[in-house]
């Protein structure tokens, strides 16, 4: 019968006979050496310097083997667990083959888990697919309607815009929830339309920040708790194949977030999930030729915010790099250049946290396109690390697999595809951070900082 299938105890019981006869053989054998030098003092001196390096090398021996045989598959499978706990691949038993019976237990626990959630996860969404209807018809309804409409919280975040609202507000940057409304339309109109609008509704005319255009307003202030709505009465055209988005999270309207970053909760983060694809791997000789991006707002991605351009790098592509992201001369004629898009770039990521996968490699390609890309950061990279140690691969197709996340193989180093698997990797990785008591953004990059031999950290040092 195969060791394997001892019991664990009955393992454990004869590796320490074999520990105990190792070392009574090591210091049997090390007196032996000094009696057959002479014996006397210099031959107890021999012994003793002999048993204490032949010990050394069996605790060395029996530390690689703890290491191999327990240590690395507990953590692995702890590792499994944690993942396959926050809708990630399952445990692999097989890293546990030397501890007993813990990694088949921890598979089955981890099936009957996953088909708990499996069941609870299609009553959920029966009963939502009558809730997705209602808002797709919402959308639909608010999008024909020729006026723009803006829900402000308590705090002049954005947490509702339309697809009236977004073609408006784009005329002064890049919709974005959860963004102040201030950054598209100018200050002292709007106050003035708040305090005239205390009792209920003002008419006013909204001025958009930047280019100073005119529309007219009206501002009702909603429940008293400092939560308007803003509509624009200025229509704007949507072609029929526009986008016409409804994006929404009332959750702005509750609570403001914590305005100190480092102690501001992982889910309250304003992240841009970004990647890039370029001529090649050198940021000083090579260019971009595709940047992408979403941004991901109370843990999830935001709907419709999305960034994706085609860039002109003012060269020739490799054809070693057309086979990698399949961009060709051809495609990127008349792209914008790397200084327009990273500009309009910049602002699609004003204020946000940036989240990549390597993200040195893609900020030092935006650094040298132009623009202050001084953002905190976030690198996937570096959290896998946290979360499943250094010793496990650390690619994105690896931690894609491990997180149960997939990605389409026609997707899969295009720079949108990588960019929302990286969104949905990072996604899936916050509730475990917080599993391990990393619930802020600082204590997360505190953590980050002990894996400084795998990346660097981009984030300033504490004061």
């Amino acid at each position: 019968m195969s060791p394997l299938r001892w019991s664990l105890r009955l393992r454990i019981l004869l590796f320490f006979v074999a520990l105990w006869a190792a070392a009574s053989l090591a210091v049997a054998g090390a007196l032996w050496l000094g009696l057959a030098r002479g014996g006397g003092a210099g031959g107890f001196l021999l012994a003793g310097v002999a048993s204490a390096f032949a010990l050394m090398a069996l605790s060395a021996a029996v530390w690689r083997l703890f290491d191999a045989h327990v240590a690395v598959p507990v953590e692995r499978l702890a590792a499994g667990l944690r993942a396959g706990a926050h809708g990630g691949a399952a445990p692999d038993a097989a890293a546990a083959k030397y501890l007993g019976d813990l990694g088949a237990a921890a598979a089955e626990a981890a099936d009957r888990l996953g088909a708990a959630e499996m069941a609870a996860a299609k009553r959920v969404a029966e009963t939502t697919a009558t809730l997705s209807a209602e808002r797709e018809r919402l959308t639909a309804l608010l999008s024909e309607l020729p006026v723009a409409t803006v829900l402000i919280g308590p705090d002049r975040r954005i947490a509702l815009y339309d697809g009236q609202a977004a073609a408006l507000l784009a005329r002064a940057g890049a919709p974005r929830l959860g963004a102040p409304v201030t950054d598209y339309l100018e200050t002292a109109p709007l106050e003035a339309a708040y305090a005239a609008a205390a009792a209920g509704e003002a008419r006013f005319e909204a001025v958009l920040a930047g280019s100073g255009a005119r529309a007219p307003a009206r501002l009702r202030r909603l429940d008293g708790d400092g939560s308007a709505l803003l509509i624009l009465d200025e229509t704007a055209t949507l072609a029929p194949e526009d986008a016409r988005p409804l994006v929404y999270d009332f959750s702005l309207l509750e609570r403001a977030p914590e305005p100190v970053l480092e102690r501001r909760a992982l889910r309250d983060l304003v992240c841009v999930v970004l990647d890039t694809e370029t001529t090649g791997l050198d940021p000083q000789r090579d260019a971009l030729v595709q940047i992408a991006a979403v941004r991901v707002l109370g843990a999830r991605p935001v709907p419709g915010e999305r960034f994706e351009t085609l860039v002109n790098p003012g060269r020739r592509i490799p054809p070693v790099a057309t086979r990698v992201h399949g961009i060709a001369d051809a495609d990127v004629r008349d792209a914008p250049t790397a200084a327009e898009a990273v500009a309009r770039l910049g602002d699609f990521a004003r204020d946000a946290v940036i989240v990549a996968h390597n993200a040195p490699f893609d900020l030092r390609f935006l650094t040298r396109a132009g623009g202050d890309w001084r953002h905190p950061v976030l690198d996937t990279v570096l959290l896998s690390a946290v979360l499943f140690g250094t010793g496990e691969a650390h690619s994105l197709d690896a931690l894609c697999a491990r997180l149960g996340v997939e990605i389409p193989e026609a997707r899969r180093h295009t720079a949108m595809g990588d960019a929302e698997a990286t969104a949905e990797a990072f996604c899936r990785m916050l509730p475990m951070l917080e599993a391990k008591g990393l619930a802020t953004f600082g204590e997360v990059v505190a953590e980050t900082r002990r894996h400084g031999r795998l990346l660097a950290d981009l984030n300033a040092a504490p004061a």
